[in-house]
């Protein structure tokens, strides 16, 4: 059995979107963490995910949006544990990013491999980062990049509630072993 978790990004994702769906349509998926509200402290996302993946060793696929792909990208390289693989759906870039809250994480993303399978999903007219940013995020993660076209940021006001191309991303990545390389 494999445990699918759910990261959200920096808001509280809208009833539509494609993780709520998932999350509804799917009753044993857990979110990781629970959906919030700005502000946005990485430190504390990124210990509500160590915790959730903690609860157990039975293998997880983490299922990130947006700012959710910094926080596992930043849990993968401090924290360990039984992951198949994770989908990185439209990482933001925010090198220099200023956090809300001064005793925060610094908001740079890292740039080294992640001992995980993974799958950046690009878009080609995303507000908050370009395709080239994800070229490198993909290559500097060691991630298997998905072209998704012109999706935007590839949320409710881009016109994603379903996604079935993302859930076939995830059964893909759900059949591979921890720490298989892509």
């Amino acid at each position: 059995m494999t445990r699918h978790l759910l990261v959200p990004g920096r808001g509280i994702p809208r009833p539509e979107h494609w993780l709520r769906r998932w999350a509804r349509a799917h009753p044993e998926y857990r979110w990781a963490p629970e959906p919030p509200g700005p502000p946005l402290i990485l430190r504390d996302r990124v210990a509500a995910l160590q915790a959730v993946v903690g609860e157990s060793d039975e293998p997880a696929v983490l299922i990130a949006h947006s700012a959710g792909c910094v926080t596992t990208v930043v849990w993968a390289l401090r924290h360990s544990g039984p992951i198949r693989g994770a989908l990185l759906v439209t990482p933001p870039y925010v090198d220099g990013f200023e956090p809300d809250d001064p005793a925060d994480l610094p908001w740079v993303v890292p740039r080294e491999r992640l001992p995980f399978r993974s799958v950046v999903v690009a878009s080609r007219t995303d507000p908050y980062t370009t395709f080239a940013q994800f070229e490198r995020y993909a290559a500097d993660w060691g991630a298997r990049l998905v072209d998704a076209g012109a999706v935007g940021h590839l949320d409710t006001a881009s016109g994603f509630g379903p996604w079935p191309a993302g859930e076939r991303l995830v059964d893909e990545l759900g059949r591979g072993g921890p720490g298989e390389s892509p």
